[in-house]
């Protein structure tokens, strides 16, 4: 694109959600050529975000204050994204941001790819851009395979490596998510041998009916079996308990706030858990919903 002047801001600064995201189901229908797989899986959002601050400035710097810790700055998902969307639209300007991390690392919720997707929708406003979503969402792509989700913005069947979406309209229940103390690598699980990649498809139909499989489930209990315990501890309190993704993150779903307070409750002891309410639509675009000119 032709390299323009920054013409200022629609508002000094901006501070906005980055939510997790929970897979309600995860299955594996084949290998690509590229070496990715093809997904069909269903994301719904949970009110459990990170937050980010973020200040347009006419130096041109991209700024992350308080980077996270062993994460340098040009392998920040923040910076990245910030960095791609100025040299696609070929802007001066450059932005200062402020992160509060509450979301795990390594846990499965999309957390680095969520920071990325907030990143680009409230640059596109600050820098008053007027991308549309779907070109976002393109460029978000090349940044990995989640952030479009989270870009989109709204409870999604997704099939290819996860891109390829289609609104869903869910139940919202109130889950409770046990973080156990282990990073499981993706990549890992994708590479193991033991992986099976070439299980039948389903439709929405069937995931609506109850096929709420996670392929990557046993693979990753024989990895790492502090994830199975996670699961046998919250099944003592709800019947259907789920890996999100690769984890380590686990769930349980729960028909209201009090069932699940009750079994955070009873878990906090041992395990660290938070309590969330499933959100079909983002709550990055309820917080943007009371501003004017959205995308």
């Amino acid at each position: 694109m032709d390299h323009r002047e920054f013409s200022g801001m629609k508002s000094p600064s901006l501070r906005l959600p980055a939510p997790a995201k929970l897979n309600l189901t995860l299955r594996i229908t084949g290998r690509r050529a590229d070496g990715y797989h093809n997904l069909q899986t269903v994301f719904q959002f949970v009110d459990w975000c990170d937050w980010l601050e973020f200040r347009a400035n006419a130096s041109g710097e991209l700024a992350l204050r308080e980077p996270l810790a062993g994460v340098p700055a040009e392998q920040n998902l923040i910076i990245r994204a910030a960095q791609l969307l100025k040299d696609y639209a070929g802007v001066s300007a450059g932005a200062d941001i402020i992160l509060e991390k509450n979301l795990p690392m390594g846990g499965g919720l999309g957390g680095g790819s969520s920071d990325a997707a907030t990143t680009l929708v409230a640059l596109n406003r600050l820098w008053a851009l007027g991308l549309d979503r779907e070109t976002l969402m393109s460029v978000g792509l090349r940044l990995g395979a989640d952030v479009p989700i989270f870009v989109f913005g709204h409870a999604a069947w997704a099939e290819g490596v996860g891109e390829r979406l289609q609104i869903v309209e869910l139940p919202e229940p109130w889950y409770v998510i046990v973080v156990p103390p282990c990073h499981v690598s993706t990549a890992e699980i994708f590479g193991a041998p033991d992986l099976t990649r070439d299980n039948e498809p389903i439709t929405i139909a069937d995931f609506l009916a109850g096929s709420h499989e996670n392929h990557c489930l046993d693979a990753v209990v024989r990895r790492y079996p502090v994830v199975a315990e996670a699961m046998r501890a919250l099944a003592k309190y709800s019947p259907d308990v789920r890996l999100t993704g690769t984890g380590a993150c686990v769930y349980s779903v729960h028909g209201s706030e009090e069932e699940a307070r009750a079994s955070h409750e009873a878990l906090a002891g041992a395990w660290t858990a938070m309590v969330a309410s499933g959100r079909n639509l983002s709550p990055l675009y309820e917080a943007l919903s009371g501003l004017s000119s959205c995308i």
